[in-house]
């Protein structure tokens, strides 16, 4: 059934150089590379009421490092973790064997770091606000129409970034889009979760001391013996809890410090079959992931040492989503490419992270890791037949298991900095983003601090 809109004429709410749509990772580090030199009208857009997307619901920053243990991760993307140092809100880029790296923020900071560049640049940043369609000329995209408590409202730009996660602006001109595995299984998203009154030593030596029975999939006990960390495993604990009637939907136990002595942030919650491109599966994964934080807790209390008096703090504004739409562009990287360290002539991003899949069924996940770090194209920025438009993030043009790996937030902020990079040199130059000098694109980055 569908009923018929009447026409009716959107006013034009403002007209810029360069648009970013979605002020996530990759949406902040796109505005802030676009505007940083001065010269263009850069302009945000955001749906909630603040920025920083998963910067703020209390994950760390994975693989700064690559497999061998230097940084990969510069440019952009460090100076805001240089930011957040300053104000006492991010531990170093400690070494994980797990996921090359681990570095912890704190989420509330984040926020307002994100805010600050966006001043500093002089970015016109506008929160509140939901692409609803894309205004092209032929295969050429020419702005958006935004949704709000002011109604339907056009915003006219020369490119825009689609920094969106879910590849809204990308899907709605036409970009190809693809979702999942062959059977069109997505990663499942979780909701995170903060606990406070942990007993950090008591977990420590309980790791450190009895590895066969609270045992850590891959990585060392004694990675555990001071600093920052993340655990993977005690999956023997959690089957016991099964037997003993909780139920637990993941495989293992994955816990982040923060900044606190006490504080614990649970990443255990998973919601299969979610995609949050559909707002009725989206809230049915927010509702459903509650539930599963009380079996969660209870658990934790009651299996994991450290926990037995802890409580349940803060919980995260939204729920993490993995994966969802990704776009066919010039280049599609795949799971091949990164586990060989495939060369590119035309690599913007270093990255290091490995394929890390979790199942679109069950509770597990699939790591595959690389012996050194590889390399990101330009090309998977560009969307294949539509101009005037880039996406950069998660919903970049790459496989299934390709994204499994380039998904987490450094990888995003590097490819956010390499895009908005690319549109204002496409913009000085006087070409589309499609037919950018990538040697100038490089050569700019590379001043910038990135590693290539």
């Amino acid at each position: 059934m569908t009923i018929k809109e009447p026409a009716r004429e959107i006013p034009v709410r403002e007209s810029v150089d360069i648009l970013v749509v979605g002020g996530g990772p990759s949406g902040v580090m796109a505005a802030y590379a676009a505007a940083r030199k001065g010269g263009h009208k850069v302009m945000l857009l955001e749906s909630r009421g603040y920025l920083g997307g998963n910067l703020t619901i209390g994950l760390p920053i994975l693989a700064f490092l690559g497999p061998k243990g230097n940084q990969i991760i510069k440019g952009e993307a460090q100076h805001f973790i240089d930011r957040l140092r300053e104000r006492g809100a991010a531990g170093p880029h400690k070494p994980c064997k797990n996921h090359m790296s681990l570095t912890i923020i704190d989420s509330e900071a984040a926020k307002d770091v994100c805010a600050g560049m966006m001043e500093e640049a002089g970015v016109d940043v506008l929160m509140y606000v939901f692409c609803c369609g894309v205004i092209k000329d032929g295969d050429t995209v020419k702005g958006v129409i935004i949704e709000s408590k002011c109604g339907r409202e056009a915003i006219l730009a020369k490119t825009v970034i689609d920094c969106t996660g879910d590849g809204d602006v990308a899907f709605r001109a036409g970009v190809e889009c693809r979702k999942g595995d062959a059977e069109g299984g997505m990663q499942p998203p979780t909701l995170m979760y903060q606990m406070r009154g942990v007993k950090m030593q008591e977990l420590r030596d309980a790791i450190i001391k009895h590895p066969d029975v609270y045992d850590m999939d891959v990585m060392p006990p004694e990675q555990f013996a001071s600093g920052h960390f993340i655990t993977v495993g005690l999956r023997n604990k959690i089957r016991q809890a099964q037997a003993d009637g909780l139920d637990i939907p993941v495989s293992r136990t994955i816990l982040i410090t923060g900044l606190e002595p006490d504080e614990i942030w649970v990443n255990m919650t998973r919601v299969n079959g979610t995609d949050s491109t559909d707002p009725a599966s989206y809230t049915r994964c927010e509702l459903t992931a509650r539930r599963q934080m009380k079996d969660v807790t209870e658990y934790l209390k009651r299996y994991v040492p450290g926990f037995a008096d802890a409580r349940v703090e803060k919980i995260a504004p939204f729920t993490g989503i993995r994966e969802s739409r990704v776009i066919v562009g010039k280049y599609v990287l795949t799971a091949d490419d990164i586990l060989s360290m495939k060369h590119f002539d035309d690599a913007v991003v270093l990255a290091g992270y490995p394929v890390d899949i979790h199942h679109a069924k069950g509770g597990d996940c699939t790591m595959l890791f690389t012996e050194d770090a590889y390399q990101i194209p330009y090309r998977v920025l560009v969307p294949e037949k539509v101009e005037s438009l880039l996406v950069a993030g998660r919903c970049s043009s790459m496989s299934h298991e390709a994204m499994a790996g380039t998904r987490v937030m450094s990888t995003c902020m590097a490819l956010g900095e390499a895009a908005g990079t690319a549109a204002r040199i496409a913009l000085e130059d006087g070409v589309m983003p499609s037919e950018v000098n990538v040697d100038k694109l490089r050569s700019e980055l590379l001043a910038n601090g990135a590693c290539l």
